[in-house]
């Protein structure tokens, strides 16, 4: 990182353990599993019924009234991106025009907002009509789509689906007027985004960052591909708490879900002037890409994450040994979870085999673009109280998995912490977090 300090002064999640950051962190502390049988639709004929899902919600409470009629064009994804992102502003201090319209105390102009989205699906409802005109002979027929198909899709329907609409939502919300950008990167997004806003704000571009992501990935269309691809558990319907293995002998594939991650970065300057709490600095960054044909998993060697932790580690100016925790990507994915943990001891080394390793998603699920931002969050929470809570489900390691999986809740000095993610689709990221101290204090 430059010599500009960035902290972390907010934290919001929306996850399938509860509407806010505590009930995430509460949850992930007791073993609570939020994975269970899919509601959102009738997944009969799908290979894997379980999901994670987000507890009801009312979005208005979260929409000033004023904009409440636009709720009508917001999918699932942009919901669950303003709910966290209320939560993360509200937390951090700062108050916005969304807040409190008579007493901002922030310039929305030194604001910037980077989120990650993922492949916002449609609910089938609002195309079923529009697609069964367009069939000749039981077969899609694009030239009917284009004359008849198209005239039953309401004219603001994209405005639902596409992915910088997150931002763009909660850009209007909260009065958010400093740079925007939306990275796709599926489940690197939240973690490349939050890298991107640090670096927003390093250079100067911002005071204060609205950084994470979002995604609902409990869809029809989703899933399908999901169990297509064979990267969905397909054996453990009737045990939804045992379902997702990260780093198991006996992990049988993924579980997916829908949440939101978000936290509030600032120089440490803008929050040392408003007496902000601080809960952690990032200090490392690290991005790269798989090279793997094979796009649905990583090269069995993890050559691409193993670059992206390296850099990170390089950008924080630390040594492995200096890791007390470390929050990996752990999908419950056997091929992609041995890969993951080859790159993590390629780029760590003998230390890999020591430091703890906390995987999150047995309980929280994969969480697409949301799953990066939701373990930052997660990591924070650590530091913050000063415990590593127990892995779920990685009762024995796979064969060649030589890392630390912590078994049992335990009390720790975290000082810094790696978080990482890698997609499908070739991409990877890192982050290191470190513990804040006011200056008097020593680490």
């Amino acid at each position: 990182m430059s010599s500009v300090r960035v902290v972390i002064t907010g934290l919001g999640a929306v996850s399938p353990l509860g509407l806010t950051a505590g009930d995430m962190w509460d949850g992930l502390c007791a073993g609570r599993c939020g994975i269970d049988r899919i509601t959102a639709f009738d997944p009969v004929g799908f290979n894997c019924k379980l999901a994670g899902q987000v507890p009801e919600f009312k979005i208005q409470s979260y929409v000033p009234k004023q904009l409440r009629k636009s709720i009508k064009l917001m999918s699932r994804d942009i919901k669950l991106a303003i709910i966290a992102a209320d939560e993360a502003l509200r937390s951090s201090g700062l108050i916005t025009k969304a807040i409190d319209p008579e007493n901002i105390n922030t310039d929305p102009t030194r604001i910037s907002i980077n989120l990650g989205a993922g492949l916002i699906s449609c609910d089938l409802v609002e195309l079923g009509p529009a697609v069964a005109a367009s069939t000749t002979n039981g077969k899609f027929d694009i030239r009917k789509w284009g004359k008849d198909g198209l005239e039953l899709v309401t004219p603001l329907w994209l405005l639902k689906y596409l992915p910088n609409m997150l931002a763009c939502h909660i850009g209007i919300i909260h009065d958010i007027q400093g740079p925007s950008n939306t990275i796709t990167c599926a489940e690197s997004s939240a973690q490349l985004a939050i890298s991107e806003a640090a670096q927003i704000i390093a250079r100067g571009g911002s005071d204060v960052a609205l950084a994470g992501g979002a995604e609902a990935k409990v869809n029809p269309i989703v899933m399908i591909r999901q169990c297509l691809l064979k990267r969905a558990t397909s054996k453990n319907n009737d045990d939804p708490a045992g379902a997702c293995r990260p780093f198991d002998a006996n992990a049988d594939g993924s579980v997916f879900g829908e949440a939101a991650g978000m936290v509030v970065l600032e120089n440490l300057q803008n929050a040392e002037k408003r007496d902000a709490k601080i809960y952690a600095e990032i200090v490392g960054t690290g991005q790269s890409n798989n090279i793997n044909p094979e796009y649905e998993h990583l090269e069995p060697d993890g050559k691409g994450l193993q670059i992206a932790i390296e850099k990170a580690m390089a950008d924080a100016q630390i040594q492995p040994d200096d890791l007390d925790l470390l929050i990996p990507h752990g999908t419950g994915i056997a091929a992609d979870d041995l890969a993951e943990a080859t790159a993590i001891e390629s780029a760590l080394g003998r230390a890999a085999r020591k430091i703890p390793v906390w995987p999150t998603k047995s309980m929280l699920s994969n969480t697409g673009a949301a799953a990066g931002a939701l373990d930052v969050i997660a990591a924070v929470c650590a530091m913050t109280d000063g415990r590593i809570p127990a892995a779920k489900n990685c009762d024995r390691k796979a064969p060649g998995c030589n890392l630390n999986i912590v078994k049992q809740p335990q009390p720790a000095n975290i000082r810094y912490v790696l978080c990482c993610s890698y997609t499908y689709g070739g991409q990877t990221a890192a982050v290191v977090l470190k513990k804040y101290r006011t200056p008097n204090k020593e680490l």
